[in-house]
């Protein structure tokens, strides 16, 4: 299922706007509001991780299909607003599937 480049950039997308999600959301509420600055301390360290995950399977992607500079600016860019990559998803899936 997971086999081409696109569907890997999707699910790759998918996890690292979940984790931007779940930091925004949860763990900083839970640092500020009831005072576990542990929760951004974890949910922070996976969402770097993703996050480094996401940007090499753009490059892997831009390798593999070569995906133009658009293509690439606006995989970047959705990463640092929440909801992005859902929104980037289905201009992906409606343009490459």
């Amino acid at each position: 299922m997971f086999s081409s480049p696109i569907n890997q950039f999707r699910l790759m997308g998918f996890l690292e706007g979940l984790s931007l999600l779940v930091l925004l959301f949860i763990a900083m509420p839970l640092k500020y509001v009831v005072g576990y600055p542990e929760a951004v301390t974890y949910v922070g360290s996976l969402h770097g991780v993703l996050f480094i995950m996401y940007l090499a399977t753009i490059a892997y992607v831009t390798f593999k299909i070569r995906w133009s500079f658009i293509w690439v600016s606006s995989a970047i860019a959705v990463a640092f607003i929440p909801f992005g990559n859902l929104v980037f998803d289905t201009k992906v899936r409606k343009h490459h599937i």
